[in-house]
């Protein structure tokens, strides 16, 4: 069986630059393993500290967990990012997001009658490279999106297109999969 390799490096606390490593200390402490993403992320310090200053700060947003995870999960098929779909798939369940609820994100739907008016407002966005027709934006107030909301939605999109970008321009394994994940060992 072939292994998948990643075309960019995947760094850990050996291998990373100077600047990258309070962030992958961090990461590491809070999940206990670094996943091959923000592994490879670190080969830029810049990048790796935009992501997660980005990342921070709109998961203490207005938006709940399952909603963030239904978009990772829409964003990720668009992409075809397999990491993002394995990683989201697992933490939408985590969060509560109910298996028939994952695969109709995957599809820019859903069961809830709110959230899927904010994933056809975000997927025509996406699709249309911004330009979502007055329509479903107006869909997506009338269902109760505040405009802080959709602000934050659109936010996140772009958040995880550059995760899905990185994964599927790097061929990023996923995590667990045949290339072995960094584990990072203490300092």
């Amino acid at each position: 069986m072939k292994t998948q390799m990643s075309r960019f490096q995947i760094h850990d606390d050996l291998t990373a630059p100077e600047g990258s490593l309070p962030v992958l200390k961090g990461a590491t402490a809070a999940a206990g393993q670094l996943p091959n993403f923000l592994g490879v992320l670190a080969g830029s310090p810049a990048a790796l500290r935009a992501y997660a200053r980005f990342r921070s700060e709109l998961r203490h947003g207005s938006l709940t967990l399952p909603t963030l995870e239904r978009i990772a999960l829409a964003i990720a098929e668009y992409y075809r990012s397999k990491p993002g779909i394995a990683i989201h798939t697992r933490t939408a369940r985590q969060a509560g997001v109910g298996i028939d609820e994952v695969a109709r994100a995957r599809d820019w739907e859903s069961a809830d009658p709110r959230e899927a008016a904010l994933l056809r407002y975000l997927r025509a966005l996406v699709e249309d490279r911004g330009h979502a027709p007055m329509h479903l934006h107006e869909e997506a107030r009338e269902a109760g999106w505040s405009d802080e909301q959709l602000l934050e939605a659109i936010a996140y999109v772009s958040l995880e297109s550059l995760t899905a970008m990185v994964n599927v321009a790097g061929e990023v394994p996923v995590d667990g999969s045949l290339e072995d994940t960094r584990v990072l060992k203490a300092a």
